[in-house]
């Protein structure tokens, strides 16, 4: 399927504030663009890229005095097909991890792997480790959190929506992979569009989407807490240990967010 994709998303600030954003597609998904990806901004300003160690492709650029407009538009393919199901999978013991998986066991900014413990392993314990508990996680955070967009602010924790029980999909995503962390299974934050083209009716505005990746035999496979069965159509835009590696904007100043939106649909013009 070809998917058409893209953002318009408006900033207002006194001053000359400098950005770090996440707003490109995933370097993983590069070769699957059908059109150009450019990040356009009024007024015009000088903006470069550079790929950090999750592949993450990063675009640094300064907000004038008054404010910018972000906008981006493009056309992937993507098989749309939903994510994939492996019940056999099994977990890898953590002396035989990959080097660079083990920091995906440790605690981060977002997920208190030390306030969580015991509560996993009371919660998991009983559950063979692999597929059969990571499933298991998955369902509790999704039955723990009611999702409320009124109840989404940057602090929130793992440990916090675990139990104040509601937030947004970064929160589900958050509480996921911090009880999998805690069972030693490595898991990692991602982000992206997740369309509504799977579903049978359209559930409101279009958003951008958080889910986790979970490393079972050697392989990464995606799980979403908040929807809690397999979906079609992501495009990754962004992954590593949270939200904090993975956040679509930081701003070094003061700025107000005045637009956000998103679009996510199928490609039917020919180009």
């Amino acid at each position: 399927m070809l998917i058409r994709a893209g953002y318009d998303i408006a900033f207002e600030t006194t001053q000359a504030v400098p950005m770090l954003a996440n707003l490109s597609i995933h370097s993983s998904r590069n070769k699957d663009l059908r059109t150009a990806q450019r990040i356009m901004t009024t007024p015009d300003v000088p903006i470069y890229d550079y790929v950090d160690s999750f592949g993450n492709v990063c675009t640094r650029l300064t907000i004038p005095a008054g404010g910018i407009t972000i906008s981006c538009g493009f056309v992937i393919e993507d098989p749309f097909t939903p994510d994939i199901v492996n019940p056999d999978a099994r977990a890898t013991p953590v002396e035989a991890l990959p080097d660079d998986v083990m920091m995906y066991l440790l605690g981060s900014r977002y997920c208190e792997t030390d306030r969580l413990s015991d509560t996993a392993w009371a919660l998991f314990g009983r559950y063979t480790p692999g597929w059969e508990l990571v499933q298991a996680i998955v369902t509790y955070a999704h039955e723990r959190i009611r999702f409320d967009y009124q109840t989404a602010r940057p602090t929130k924790t793992a440990w916090d929506a675990h139990e104040e029980r509601q937030g947004v999909c970064r929160d589900f995503a958050h509480l996921a992979i911090t009880l999998c962390r805690c069972m030693n299974i490595p898991a990692r934050y991602c982000t992206g569009y997740m369309g509504d083209m799977d579903l049978p009716a359209i559930v409101g505005e279009m958003d951008f989407s958080a889910w986790f990746d979970a490393y079972l035999d050697g392989t990464w496979y995606t799980f979403d807490a908040r929807h809690n069965y397999p979906r079609a159509g992501r495009i990754l835009m962004a992954r590593g240990r949270d939200a904090t590696d993975a956040a679509l904007t930081n701003t070094f100043g003061p700025v107000v967010l005045t637009r956000f939106d998103v679009y996510t649909d199928e490609n039917r013009v020919p180009f």
